[in-house]
């Protein structure tokens, strides 16, 4: 059971590995664990062994309800007999009376006196426990008190977490959202080249967890535009050579924006090389085949593909025909040939 908690098994193996050694152990018939719910103030059926039926499978008990209920309010051990007389709250279903049992042996589960459930015991004799027997019951109910609030704080962990990576993600939306403000051409162009890249590198086989990075890339792709000045990146008609070198430095914009964010390091592939060429002719460190990253090289393909195809200022958008002879010709100089196959296939619906 020490091994279960500190292994942080899932936690009703372990509160049904408790179970399975208490009914050995202690010799009694039945028993189960309910825990406790602070927000609805309510006990609810997690585990059991040694019932006849599924009479208490679907507990849900307030706390002023029952014997269960007791033994959470009070946080003392309840111990009756003779449950075959007694006609009390304690029948929680029309099943319950089959189980015939005669004895019932309550002890709430607290972690520094916090409640976590009520362990319940059931026997279909007299039960007279020795101070033994009632001491490896209570060693029990630590253990699962334990497991429980592991199990809490683990939980409650992982929902912190998932909230600040929802929080991370909001905000680079946001700066995404933010750039297209300053480039009304490209409105729509972000969540476009999201979708399409995700498509592409799960269809090249980047793994599900790498995805989330490839998703981050692609928003940010060009986040290093915030640094170029609007009369460059809002200019109407063709750059000068000048201003085409400031352009060409966004990428490194974006790595010295992103590279000090511990968080955003897996995710610099796509900012900082998604405008480096096969041939090695692009920018900004002249990469060249599989020297650039596979998901740049993923993206790369997708962002001349939907700026092909959308509409601007100084022309309309191309015909999918023509933009798909565009990357088979540009497959080898600017694109890597395999992503380009790929590419075609995913457009194609797989085929």
């Amino acid at each position: 059971i020490d091994t279960a908690i500190i292994q942080r098994t899932e936690l009703s193996l372990t509160l049904n590995l408790i179970l399975e050694n208490l009914l050995p152990q202690l010799q009694v018939d039945a028993a189960d664990i309910l825990l406790y719910e602070p927000a609805a103030q309510e006990l609810h059926y997690a585990a059991g062994r040694g019932f006849r039926s599924s009479a208490l499978q679907h507990t849900r008990l307030r706390l002023d309800e029952g014997c269960a209920g007791r033994v959470a309010t009070e946080r003392q051990v309840v111990h009756l007999s003779n449950l075959r007389e007694r006609k009390t709250s304690f029948l929680r279903s029309p099943l319950f009376a089959s189980e015939e049992f005669e004895t019932y042996i309550g002890i709430p589960l607290t972690v520094k006196e916090e409640l976590e459930g009520v362990l319940e015991i059931f026997q279909r004799a007299p039960l007279d426990p020795s101070p033994g027997w009632m001491e490896f019951l209570e060693s029990l109910a630590t253990q699962a008190a334990i497991s429980i609030d592991n199990a809490s704080l683990f939980d409650g962990l992982q929902r912190a977490n998932q909230e600040i990576v929802r929080a991370y993600d909001s905000t680079l939306e946001g700066w995404a959202r933010a750039l297209e403000l300053r480039d009304l051409e490209t409105a729509g162009h972000t969540q476009r080249v999201v979708g399409l890249t995700l498509r592409l590198a799960r269809a090249m086989g980047i793994s599900e967890v790498d995805l989330e990075q490839v998703r981050r890339g692609a928003l940010l792709h060009d986040i290093g535009k915030m640094v170029v000045p609007d009369g460059i990146l809002q200019k109407p008609g063709p750059l000068t050579e000048t201003e085409r070198e400031i352009m060409r430095q966004h990428p490194v914009h974006a790595y010295e924006i992103l590279s000090p964010i511990q968080f955003l390091r897996p995710a610099l592939d796509i900012p900082y090389c998604h405008h480096e060429k096969w041939d090695g002719t692009g920018y900004p460190r002249g990469l060249k085949g599989e020297e650039i990253p596979l998901v740049a090289r993923i993206f790369a393909v997708v962002d001349v593909w939907d700026a092909l195809t959308s509409d601007r200022s100084y022309r309309k958008a191309w015909p999918r025909e023509k933009a798909l002879a565009y990357l088979r010709e540009q497959s080898g100089s600017h694109f890597d040939p395999q992503v380009v196959e790929f590419f075609i296939r995913v457009l194609d619906g797989g085929k």
